[in-house]
């Protein structure tokens, strides 16, 4: 009914609750699924929710996620939903315990609510067990009624599935997140949500394990349903059968399995999706087994940044204050480059002056600006744009009041026809750039529709009628082909009926191919008592039912169509959408971030020469400043460094699960570990007080990554060592979704506030940098008096002075002739509003 579409249309359009999905990556698509909200109709505002709304409660655990919330006015109001946490059927969240039977858990799950969780004693997941899984120490560490303590183990009821649990699915990504303060922890998860996908997918050294569940429940890659062999891989699709064989056209469905992979597609953040294959024809696949790559994926596991080689030192001044320093060869290497799609778009409409026009035909352009243009005046798809050029030629028809009066003369006299319509091209937005990568166009499909008789829409109505009906009828027959094939000739146990209840195919006679027919022709609806022959005939016809389906659905929608026409709105003649690929390299400006909270902005990229390097010559990727590791307390940091190093030279990857993972002495095993092997490597050897001796009996352990994780580097500039040692190791940094290319912007004229007379503020609006208070301060103590005076006057809202100092550059001189700002016309207007006679007096002898 109309009501039922209007309160549907009204939800998903107004409601606060639906949101556009947040496609960034896929870890932000996932997380965008998984989100509560205690905001929305029925719940609680901003500005009326306290502190003890948004705070943690014990409630919480295993259930919504202490640490993934925003960072602004929504804090605790908008979280996410636990890695184990479901809903049941009254949309309370549970959280999953194992039951405890005498001091011992078992296998056996349950979900509790809050309130049902708070009349037991559970024992954390990490309680110490015995071989045979019971509890080792008297008294267990656990929590009842919302009080953490030690209680008996014969009073412990239930235990912690994992210690995991009580996170959400961006906090479990975070290595060593018991090593980091949660202030930093939550902006670390925040910030795996900002990253964009890069051009060359990388996956983590060190990971926790949910890297794969994440890639695999966002559906980001594609995984085998089922056993077999690839019979062909290509970049659109990867066909699966059990004997290896290329499939024939009247292969049965359930015989092989065809993924058809998602290319090129732009997402909602303008970002690109793009699907490509990791296996070749001939593999053996399992049940679950990745088959292709998703657009930030690595081998089936979430790939977000990439590893690369981090220094934690002082470099000129350059990583003050979070910036960070990196090197040429990112830019070079196509480390941090990623891909992203813009739209355009532009409608030509049916207006009251006339038709607008798509056209290559514009007035007052030339040939040059149109070279890119097809016949109809679309760009064609490869054209490389730049900001200003024409994408979508389009005329709109100008009416006597847009006219100029030598204009209308002209018309008046001639009767001129080429001055009735106006440019109103799509062109590219200033400082954009980029490969057009597809043009879709939507046209009217039969303008001449509303002269259609009433007698031509029946008959085209019926032609649709008979084509789906034809259709029907193929379907039915090579249905009944296909039964025919099992059961022609053969003998069935009980009888099949109609939905009339009359016998279509009697028990114990022969089968024949009318019998057949008449079970294809209702074979949705036929009746049958449960045996073996049952369940091979409904093999046969869920494959069918799902063809017929499809088919009158298509039946539906066509008709649909002819009724309305094309389904466009009204007044709208056709649109283009062109969509524009561009490649970004990371450049200074650009924000960067590891997950551990630790975020800056690229301040200098050096070229590798210049660059810090190691005893063997490999020069550092990037320079963070040590001094925002203790302030922030995010050690996880530096114990992924460690990790990282060891785990780039023992060539593996580690996965360090949240609050159950690596422990300090192993990543000194692993590191001592990889320190041997890079000394096997140079041919030198380690003598019994653990140094390392060169071919000429020098002591070198310094020039090598010890049990602390430091080495010694030298300078890039000068080939000598620094003073102190150095942390190096491998991080995973990401790049952010907020790029120096979106953001700078320059303004020489533009739009002005009607009311204050000053720029607009903004690049939306083409508006300048607001010149504050404390700016004015900085020139006032500096003494630069005619600067001062030029930004609060000619540059700002200095009506009359402004237009003198344009006629002056442009007369070739540079004169600077202030007036009275309207800012003071403002003050003065607003104190008489407030009843104050305020006059003011010109005194003539100082005007100039």
């Amino acid at each position: 009914s109309k009501i039922f579409t209007n309160y549907v249309r009204d939800f998903f359009g107004r409601n606060q609750l639906s949101q556009f999905m947040d496609q960034t990556n896929c870890l932000a698509e996932l997380t965008n699924k998984r989100r509560l909200s205690a905001l929305g109709p029925g719940g609680l505002t901003r500005e009326h929710a306290g502190f003890d709304v948004r705070d943690v409660h014990p409630s919480h655990y295993g259930r919504i996620c202490p640490i993934e919330t925003p960072e602004g006015p929504n804090i605790g109001l908008i979280s996410s939903l636990a890695l184990y946490g479901t809903l049941d059927e009254f949309s309370f969240i549970e959280a999953p315990y194992c039951r405890v039977v005498h001091g011992k858990p078992t296998d056996k799950v349950d979900y509790l609510s809050a309130d049902e969780e708070d009349e037991h004693y559970i024992a954390q997941a990490n309680a110490e067990r015995d071989a045979k899984g019971a509890f080792v120490n008297e008294y267990v560490l656990g929590r009842h009624a919302g009080e953490s303590g030690e209680f008996p183990r014969e009073k412990i009821d239930y235990i912690d599935v994992s210690p995991k649990q009580l996170i959400s699915a961006a906090a479990g990504l975070i290595p060593f997140l018991e090593h980091d303060d949660a202030n930093r922890a939550l902006m670390g998860s925040n910030m795996q949500r900002q990253a964009v996908p890069l051009l060359k997918a990388e996956r983590p050294l060190v990971g926790t394990g949910l890297e794969h569940a994440v890639a695999r429940d966002s559906r980001s890659i594609v995984v085998a349903k089922a056993d077999g062999i690839v019979t062909s891989s290509t970049a659109e699709r990867i066909i699966v059968t059990k004997d290896g064989k290329m499939p024939g056209k009247n292969a049965k469905p359930d015989s092989y399995q065809e993924y058809i992979l998602y290319k090129f597609l732009r997402s909602n953040a303008s970002t690109f999706i793009n699907q490509h294959p990791i296996v070749v024809r001939g593999e053996k696949v399992v049940k679950g087994q990745t088959l292709a790559d998703g657009a930030c994926t690595d081998q089936g596991d979430l790939a977000l940044g990439r590893n690369v080689m981090v220094a934690f030192m002082s470099w000129r001044g350059y990583n003050y204050e979070d910036a960070i320093i990196i090197s040429e060869r990112l830019v070079q290497e196509d480390v941090y480059t990623s891909i992203h799609v813009s739209l355009e778009d532009v409608v030509a409409r049916d207006t009251k002056l006339g038709n607008e026009e798509i056209t290559r035909d514009i007035p007052n352009v030339g040939e040059e600006e149109l070279r890119n243009l097809d016949a109809e005046g679309v760009i064609r798809v490869g054209a490389e744009v730049k900001g200003g050029d024409i994408l979508v030629g389009k005329i709109t028809p100008k009416g006597e009041a847009d006219l100029a009066p030598e204009e209308r003369l002209l018309k008046a006299i001639f009767g001129e026809k080429a001055s009735d319509v106006k440019d109103t091209s799509l062109k590219l937005s200033s400082g954009s750039s980029g490969i057009v990568m597809d043009v879709r166009v939507e046209r009217k499909q039969d303008p001449m529709k509303a002269k259609l008789t009433k007698a031509e829409l029946k008959a085209k109505r019926q032609q649709k009628e008979q084509e789906y009906k034809n259709a029907h009828n193929d379907i039915i027959d090579m249905l009944g082909h296909e039964l025919g094939e099992k059961l022609l000739g053969q003998k069935l146990s009980v009888p099949v009926l109609n939905d009339k209840d009359e016998e279509i195919i009697p028990a114990d006679r022969k089968i024949t191919k009318m019998m057949l027919g008449r079970l294809a022709a209702c074979c949705d609806t036929y009746q049958m008592k449960d045996c073996d022959e049952k369940e091979a005939i409904e093999e046969i016809l869920r494959n069918y039912r799902n063809k017929l389906r499809n088919n009158e659905q298509c039946r539906q929608e066509a008709l649909e169509l002819l009724e309305k026409g094309d389904g466009m709105e009204p007044g709208k003649i056709s649109s283009v959408k062109v969509y524009i690929a561009s490649k970004r390299r990371i450049s200074i400006g650009d924000k960067m971030a590891g997950r551990h909270g630790n975020k800056g902005i690229v301040s200098k990229i050096v070229p590798v020469a210049d660059l810090p390097f190691m005893a063997d010559g490999r020069p550092v990727d990037i320079i963070l400043n040590p001094l925002g590791v203790p302030s922030r307390m995010n050690v996880g940091q530096v114990f992924e460094t460690h990790a990282g190093w060891a785990a780039k030279i023992l060539g593996m990857c580690v996965a360090t699960p949240v609050f159950d993972g690596i422990r300090e002495e192993t990543i000194l095993e692993l590191l001592d570990k990889a320190r041997r092997i890079k000394v096997e490597e140079a041919g030198w050897t380690i003598d019994g007080n653990n140094r390392v001796i060169d071919d000429q009996g020098r002591d070198r352990t310094d020039d090598f990554v010890g049990n602390d994780g430091k080495t010694r580097l030298y300078d890039g500039f000068t080939g000598e060592p620094f003073a102190q040692k150095v942390v190096v190791g491998q991080i995973y940094m990401l790049k952010l979704d907020h790029l120096v290319a979106n953001k700078i912007h320059a303004r020489s004229t533009g739009p002005y506030s009607l009311v204050t007379q000053q720029p607009l503020g903004g690049k939306a609006q083409h508006g300048g940098q607001r010149f504050g208070e404390m700016e004015v301060w900085a020139l006032e103590a500096y003494g630069a008096a005619y600067t001062l005076q030029e930004m609060l006057t000619v540059k700002s809202d200095d009506t009359q002075g402004r237009t003198k100092i344009y006629d002056s550059i442009m007369k070739g001189g540079n004169e600077l002739i202030a007036g009275v700002p309207e800012s003071f016309n403002v003050l003065l207007r607003e104190m008489q509003s407030l009843c104050l006679d305020v006059r003011v007096k010109k005194n003539s002898s100082n005007m100039a």
